[in-house]
């Protein structure tokens, strides 16, 4: 699995993987408790409207969490590789909303 990992992000080593999904775990977490103060201090709870909750999620956390995980990014020193990873994600994404021109 760490073979695997080390090909698909092209790091050198098994340390490397290491870090970067320690970055993650640590993005998690702090998303986590940021999300809880956050929706604490403008009064969303469990009780409030999905479609309320899942809109706050989308527009606020997720850029929030991209954000994070650079920070995090850069306190490990693998700052690089997650700026390339956020442009990646990013590409992926604005490609599912590009019109593909269609060739008759």
């Amino acid at each position: 699995m760490i073979e695997k990992l080390k090909q698909r992000w092209n790091v050198k080593n098994g340390w490397d993987v290491l870090i970067i999904l320690i970055v993650f775990a640590c993005t998690g977490f702090s998303i986590l408790y940021i999300k809880r103060a956050l929706f604490g201090f403008v009064g969303l709870t469990d009780t409030s409207p999905a479609w309320l909750r899942w809109t706050a999620n989308i527009l606020i956390i997720l850029p929030l969490y991209q954000v994070v995980l650079l920070i995090w990014g850069w306190i490990s020193g693998k700052f690089t590789f997650f700026w390339e990873f956020e442009k990646r994600l990013f590409s992926r994404i604005g490609s599912m909303f590009s019109k593909k021109s269609k060739e008759v």
